[in-house]
């Protein structure tokens, strides 16, 4: 009689391996999506411009973003947004006034160091942490449909991993972005924000509470979110607390949307003269 080997029980991946496989999972969707809108770019770039390749084309992009101190994925998300220049024109987007800077009272900073993307990031979040009573909390930004995390402070690697790109609507962040208010979620283990996976993120990350703030343009367009987040379920804000986040809300948004329109758009002048010598 034949004797043949026993059949291998399949096993469920538990502990460290599942960790492990998970954050693999992670990383993939995250190099996928990071790199999806530059691509979208090149691709773009390389029929405008009749370029040799996708190569050239990243160059383009690589040597702007680095001369005008612009994220590169942010460059490329702006160069799909914008519509194409005309036939001939010397500049993709025609140059417009835009004036000074719109001011930030309310981050209270007297101005200072805010001369940077970044820096009005960071001091938008350290502000929203400093009215809410927070010493975690998060900026994501409005980029091809999704929200990209851009600043953090205070939370998990796990947790600014599995974040950094949220695409559908099961947080309380991208609710408060499609309906364009403040949400604040009291208790993140019982709240139906939720879907399981991203709750157990949120617990593991200490966070027993959050509460979301919409950076929004004079339009109210949701560029942008503030969220932050508390290690014991909350209360509802007061009126004045929620009126100062309305305020950072607006005040950044604002802001964004002029660096969109003055420094972001050289920099896409810039490469659209390179790039027609």
């Amino acid at each position: 009689m034949t004797q043949y080997p026993p059949t291998p029980t399949t096993r469920p991946i538990t502990g460290h391996l599942a960790q492990d496989v998970e954050q693999q999972a992670i990383d993939e969707r995250n190099r996928r999506l990071a790199r999806a809108g530059v691509a979208r770019a090149e691709r773009l770039l390389v029929t405008r411009y009749r370029l040799s390749s996708a190569s050239e084309a990243f160059d383009l992009l690589r040597h702007t973003s680095q001369r005008f101190n612009i994220k590169l994925h942010t460059l490329a998300e702006t160069a799909i947004r914008v519509p194409a220049p005309a036939a001939g024109a010397v500049n993709w987007v025609p140059s417009r006034p835009h004036g000074a800077a719109p001011p930030l009272p309310v981050l209270e900073t007297n101005g200072q160091g805010l001369v940077s993307h970044s820096a009005v990031l960071k001091a938008a979040l350290t502000r929203t942490l400093h009215i809410t009573g927070a010493e975690m909390g998060n900026v994501q930004l409005v980029e091809n449909g999704m929200l990209r995390m851009e600043k953090h402070s205070g939370l998990s690697r796990r947790f600014t991993d599995y974040f950094a790109f949220v695409e559908t609507s099961t947080t309380s962040c991208a609710q408060a972005a499609e309906e364009s208010r403040q949400v604040t979620v009291k208790d993140v283990a019982a709240s139906d924000a939720f879907d399981e996976g991203s709750r157990q993120v949120i617990l593991q990350a200490s966070s027993r509470a959050c509460h979301s703030v919409p950076l929004r343009s004079p339009n109210g367009t949701v560029i942008g979110m503030i969220s932050s987040h508390h290690e014991q379920t909350l209360h509802d804000l007061t009126p004045a607390q929620l009126a100062e986040l309305d305020q950072v809300g607006g005040q950044v948004g604002r802001w964004l949307l002029w660096h969109r329109n003055t420094a972001v758009f050289t920099a896409l002048n810039h490469l659209h003269a390179n790039a027609i010598r």
